[in-house]
């Protein structure tokens, strides 16, 4: 069977260690939520292979590539509609999974943020992401208040998940190798159903704080609310960085208020 060649244009980078793909499966862990998985973009499937013989749920494939697709049809005659040919972004959650269902994959880094805030949008159907990233945006989504990497993405997946990075993987594994270090990170939904303030806000809010994040918030959400508006709390004098996902859903409550 004739080899898939990786294109620059869709992100791929194929990973040729299988030790490392054992390990990325191996790092589902909340199975009992769920008993679909999907991996988004499987290439030549050296994730599927490990994936495939795990009985305690079913696989599902889903590649934009058509010849990564023409590909995997042959390599595994038996998964029938649950190989799709489609982009992920596009894809209509409810529609392939009424239920729960994990997401893993080494995601292509070109979409990997586009990847991130599709699964946001459908957080209450996504128990567990277990994904490959480049590093610097894995260290982005696993920061704490306080440091350079916090920002909107730290944010917003915490928010909703209980994010862990589980280990770096070095360029050389890969065909071609990417110029840059990869990790493997796992996001687990942890209990908060519906942020305590109102979630399109609490968005409106972190991305104004973050988008200009030198600036404090005094400054910086002043197209939310207007400076005559504000209160007299010391938030107003930090810069986003600075705030917990706690302080952000305050400080969005605090911003309703002004304007009921």
């Amino acid at each position: 069977m004739s080899l898939v060649k990786a294109k620059k244009h869709l992100g791929q980078h194929f990973l040729t260690d299988k030790n490392i793909a054992q390990k990325i499966v191996n790092s589902l862990q909340s199975r009992y939520l769920y008993n679909k998985v999907l991996e988004v973009g499987p290439g030549m499937g050296i994730l599927s292979d490990f994936l495939l013989q795990k009985t305690e749920f079913e696989t599902y494939l889903i590649d934009i590539d058509t010849e990564s697709f023409l590909y995997l049809q042959k390599q595994y005659p038996d998964l029938g509609d649950k190989l799709i040919n489609a982009d992920f972004l596009a894809l209509d959650f409810k529609s392939v999974f009424p239920a729960s269902f994990a997401i893993i994959g080494n995601f292509p880094y070109n979409i990997s943020s586009q990847i991130l805030f599709k699964i946001l949008e459908n957080y209450q159907q996504v128990p567990e992401v277990v994904g490959m990233f480049q590093k610097e945006v894995a260290e982005r989504i696993v920061a704490k208040p306080g440091s350079k990497q916090y920002g909107i993405l730290s944010v917003f997946l915490q928010a909703y998940y209980k994010c862990d990075y589980l280990f770096t993987v070095k360029a050389g594994v890969f065909n071609p190798p990417p110029k840059v270090l990869s990790a493997v990170i796992r996001l687990s939904r942890n209990q908060v159903q519906a942020l305590d303030c109102n979630q399109k806000l609490f968005w409106q809010v972190v991305k104004a704080g973050f988008n200009q994040r030198r600036k404090t918030l005094s400054n910086a959400l002043q197209s939310i609310i207007a400076k005559e508006n504000q209160d007299e709390q010391p938030v107003w004098a930090l810069r986003a960085e600075q705030l917990s996902i706690a302080d952000f859903v305050a400080l969005t409550r605090t911003i309703s208020l002004t304007r009921e």
